[in-house]
């Protein structure tokens, strides 16, 4: 006899008991009747593309590119007492989950599934997103490539021989236990630190998340296995080379702020106040410019999803 044979065994035993017992008492069910609509949710908001982006912060064809990748790993089988939550509803749960940080309460009146579900269907699918896509974001791999991102530099922001740039944000958590003061931060939060290279389109080429918010974002760095193929020479960056046609060779750099460290691929602004109009002001213009790329890419980020503002 299968499980879930001896679990509609005792079931209609423990109901046939019930009802002899004490026939005034209403029956419970074992889904509640709105639960079983759930469905309706994801299907209306199919009808119009505004309001899918609105709720899930993606349109449908990234839900369904997500979905079809993510999908396999995360639905379940019907049983015999009641059917399963669908792997879209699992996923969209998730994805509101993030973009609005809304309660489990919430979220559960809102798809028409427990909160105790819930509590189990947000880490599961976090768990499997990140197994799924964890090697979607790439660091440049041939000198070529850092070239291309380069020249992207040049063309939209007007300074030559940046790779990428560099910023890290902390993302507010709740305080871990036992931890004492390693995730207290200098805004007197508890924190993560989510440290980000992006390119000047807008994209990540690495990301390093889960430090500890007490610690700087130049520590953090320096632990990376980025930062040590770059003081290595392992990361393929083109070798040094004139911008201008009398001018001195120059290498290949990433734009950090000041409270990264200065070396001979990361560049951060000179210290100090400058007069207007000298060299070094203008550089730090220049550099503080294009390095805006990263914040901005935080800022959305905040803005499509509350999970790390």
């Amino acid at each position: 006899m299968s499980p879930e044979e001896v679990v509609l065994l005792c079931g209609a035993y423990i109901f046939l008991h019930k009802s002899i017992s004490s026939k005034k008492k209403r029956k419970r069910w074992w889904v509640r009747n709105y639960l079983l609509r759930r469905q309706d949710v994801l299907s209306d908001l199919c009808m119009f593309d505004g309001s899918f982006i609105n709720f899930l912060r993606m349109s449908k064809s990234d839900f369904e590119y997500l979905l079809q990748n993510v999908g396999p790993f995360i639905e379940k089988q019907d049983t015999n007492l009641r059917s399963a939550v669908t792997a879209e509803t699992r996923l969209a749960i998730t994805l509101r989950y993030l973009a609005t940080g809304d309660s489990y309460s919430s979220l559960s009146y809102t798809f028409r599934v427990s909160k105790q579900l819930i509590s189990r269907i947000i880490p599961e699918v976090c768990k499997n997103i990140i197994r799924v896509l964890k090697n979607y974001i790439q660091v440049p791999s041939s000198e070529a490539h850092w070239k291309e991102k380069a020249r992207e530099w040049n063309e939209l922001w007007n300074f030559p021989h940046c790779v990428g740039a560099i910023d890290g944000k902390h993302v507010v958590i709740e305080a871990p236990s036992n931890s004492n003061s390693d995730y207290y931060n200098y805004k007197d939060q508890f924190s993560i630190v989510l440290l980000a290279i992006v390119d000047a389109s807008y994209n990540v080429i690495y990301a390093n998340c889960g430090a500890k918010g007490r610690a700087s974002d130049s520590g953090i760095f320096q632990e990376t296995s980025f930062y040590q193929r770059m003081v290595e020479h392992r990361l393929n960056f083109p070798n040094q080379e004139t911008i201008s046609p009398d001018g001195p060779d120059l290498p290949y750099v990433i734009l950090g702020d000041s409270a990264f460290p200065l070396s001979e691929n990361l560049m951060r602004p000179y210290p100090g106040i400058h007069n207007r109009g000298t060299m070094k002001r203008i550089f730090n213009y220049r550099l503080c410019r294009a390095r805006r790329v990263v914040e901005n890419v935080f800022w959305n980020f905040m803005r499509g999803f509350s999970c790390i503002s």
